[in-house]
């Protein structure tokens, strides 16, 4: 896999601007990207970012990337999947505990095993799904339908549950109802889930799915919720209850119906972005399905990341690729240009290729979510996932 980054067609000095070659003699050109002349390379930008000319952002200010870390996760190498291994007999299942507080902490959980073994679980679902539509056929063992039968669950609480009336735009107090529902059925559901020897593990499982769907007190929710359905399913696989074979239905029917159920949460009780990056973020809510949906995309015959700009190709593929499904999202819900309130999707949307794309939103993942002190000191550890 190559090792790069969604920003380096800003970046790199020998990179060129995919323009149509011309009969008529060359002339010198403004890239509506970035400004740089268009018959030969952009010069380096002194900032890395330069911010939106007239975009305002509504709510917190918004701050643009540190320079010097953002050349560290162009620099870093892509991360690889990795092999879940089955946790062993005898077993020690208990209460799972917060215990990351500082910048050493996070390292110290980078350099563990269960740190490393995570992000490669992430790679592996990333990898499962390449080169694949969400319809296309895969195998669906019954714990991938009783997981599913758990969102539709949920799903079912929320139709159950409408908003009530209130004059704050942010944040519907009826989320504060769901969220109990799904809190006080938890454990139940995943019961189902479990043989007989590893149904002492829901005091662990719980933990982890009750904090996927955000949070009651803040009524928010963010990249640190998806990271903990991450977690959830993870520790189905350390438990073996789901295997590899199960890696593309996690994604294409699991993680696909997780999405619909968020978005819905979202716009149902108005959800306040948690810990958003304002207009420099990826997603205010999400950042999984970019990964996901890029590696769907990578070698596609006809779409590349700057299909994105073309509302067809939204329409009528947004069903089949998360990544399309994200970004037509993103352009219901915020209103304007989108090279304004969503800079570095499109961003993005200059690179050459999927697999660069792919690569460089799991840098980015590790760097900006598993690196964040603010999003990991909420992250559970028990005898599934351990500390160390």
């Amino acid at each position: 896999m190559e090792d790069s980054h969604q920003h380096d067609h800003h970046h790199h000095p020998d990179d060129t601007h995919d323009h149509p070659p011309s009969s008529s003699p060359p002339t010198t050109g403004t890239c509506c990207k970035c400004g740089g002349p268009t018959t030969f390379a952009p010069p380096m930008p002194t900032p890395i970012f330069s911010p939106p000319p007239t975009y305002r952002p509504i709510r917190a200010p918004a701050i643009p990337p540190d320079p010097n870390s953002t050349r560290a996760i162009i620099l870093s190498p892509v991360p690889q999947p990795q092999k879940v291994p089955i946790l062993p007999p005898p077993y020690d299942f208990h209460t799972p505990t917060k215990r990351i507080h500082s910048p050493d902490d996070i390292r110290r959980f980078h350099d563990s095993f269960s740190g490393k073994n995570f992000l490669g679980f992430v790679v592996a679902l990333s990898e499962s799904i390449r080169g694949r539509k969400i319809s296309d056929q895969c195998h669906e063992s019954p714990t991938i339908l009783a997981v599913l039968s758990i969102l539709e669950t949920l799903t079912l609480f929320a139709d159950e549950t409408p908003p009530v009336p209130q004059s704050a735009r942010y944040g519907n107090v009826a989320y504060r109802t769901w969220h109990e529902k799904m809190s006080n059925s938890a454990e139940s559901l995943i019961l189902k889930l479990l043989p007989e020897n590893l149904r002492p593990a829901t005091v662990e499982l719980v933990p982890y799915f009750a904090d996927s769907f955000g949070n009651a007190s803040r009524i928010d929710y963010g990249t640190g919720h998806e990271t903990n359905f991450a977690a959830w399913l993870y520790c189905l696989a350390r438990l073996g209850v789901v295997g590899e074979e199960d890696y593309p239905a996690l994604v294409a029917r699991v993680f696909v119906k997780y999405l619909d159920l968020m978005r819905k949460l979202q716009l149902l009780y108005c959800l306040e972005p948690a810990g958003s990056h304002g207009v420099w973020g990826l997603d205010d809510y999400h950042f999984l399905p970019f990964i996901f949906g890029s590696s769907q995309l990578i070698d596609h015959k006809y779409m590349k990341p700057k299909s994105i700009h073309n509302e067809d190709i939204l329409e009528n593929f947004s069903k089949e690729y998360l990544y399309l499904a994200c970004i037509a999202f993103v352009k219901k819900v915020k209103k304007g240009v989108f090279a304004e309130h969503s800079p570095m999707l499109d961003d993005i949307s200059g690179v050459p290729n999927w697999n660069k794309v792919n690569g460089g939103l799991l840098k980015m993942y590790k760097a900006e979510v598993l690196e964040k002190v603010p999003i990991m000191q909420h992250f559970l550890f028990g005898s599934i996932i351990k500390w160390e």
